[in-house]
């Protein structure tokens, strides 16, 4: 299995051939072990070429930049490594930003996998999750508070692991997931709101694709949210019983099904 990075970019290929799938990673974190397994599953199963990719402002990129800019970020990336068009999968935030890359240079994107994706499609919960940011960062300047954040998300973190009976790498991603930059994560959601208030679910392709949430009351205005976004997509939305926001972590083996559903339609397609 070859591994190569190209460019001055934040950018890990592996495999040669096949289709190009893009995996973009949640909050601020770096996509380099955030999939624990789906990255050999799609190379050596499914025989696609798998780009990890941070974009400007979060991960290892150190490129300044915010979710604004992240479709023309991805466009640039795939259009200079010739990688389009591709199949992309994100959650949270990466979820996000593969939905502006649709939104925006539809001719990129063959498919989308969305898991559990921030809501770019609802302009009082993008403000919301603004909010939340901004109070965690602002309580972090105090070094106490910070430890305590810290020692409460990875105490979480642990306790789901032995709950959920994770695998080693598995429980080693979600302790990644666990320790959150908040600062960095604030940095991250900034501009959702403003994304949001522009943002038309008409505007997006019907591409090959699915909407995975997070196991929630059908009655949440964050359901409804991932709803629409499926319904606009034409995509089925997936739910399973105890699944958390690190969907492709408490639901790996469901996650790489509806990645398989989603490249066999693209497959059709092409």
């Amino acid at each position: 299995m070859r591994r190569r990075s190209m460019s001055n970019q934040p950018v890990r290929i592996v495999g040669d051939g096949g289709p190009s799938v893009v995996l973009l990673a949640g909050g601020a974190e770096s996509v380099s072990d955030f999939f624990p397994g789906l990255v050999d599953e799609l190379v050596s199963n499914r025989r696609c070429r798998v780009v990890l990719y941070d974009r400007p402002g979060v991960g290892r990129n150190t490129t300044p930049g915010q979710l604004s800019g992240a479709s023309a970020a991805l466009h640039a990336m795939l259009e200079t490594n010739g990688l389009g068009p591709a199949v992309l999968i994100g959650q949270s935030l990466g979820g996000a930003a593969a939905l502006l890359l649709a939104r925006d240079y539809p001719e990129d994107v063959a498919g989308l996998v969305l898991l559990d994706p921030s809501l770019v499609n609802d302009v009082n919960l993008a403000k919301s999750t603004e909010r939340a940011a901004r109070a965690a960062a602002f309580l972090c300047r105090v070094p106490l508070v910070e430890k305590l954040f810290d020692a409460q998300f990875r105490s979480y973190g642990a306790k789901l692991a032995d709950r959920r009976n994770l695998s080693s790498d598995d429980r080693s991603a979600y302790a990644q997931a666990a320790a959150v930059d908040i600062p960095k994560l604030r940095e991250a959601v900034q501009g959702l709101a403003e994304i949001a208030q522009d943002f038309r679910e008409s505007d997006l392709p019907r591409v090959p694709s699915a909407v995975v949430t997070a196991d929630r009351k059908k009655s949440s205005k964050v359901f409804r949210a991932h709803a629409r976004l499926a319904e606009a997509l034409g995509a089925h939305l997936h739910q399973w019983p105890g699944a958390e926001h690190a969907v492709h972590l408490t639901n790996p083996s469901e996650v790489v099904d509806v990645c398989r559903q989603v490249l066999g339609e693209v497959d059709l397609r092409t």
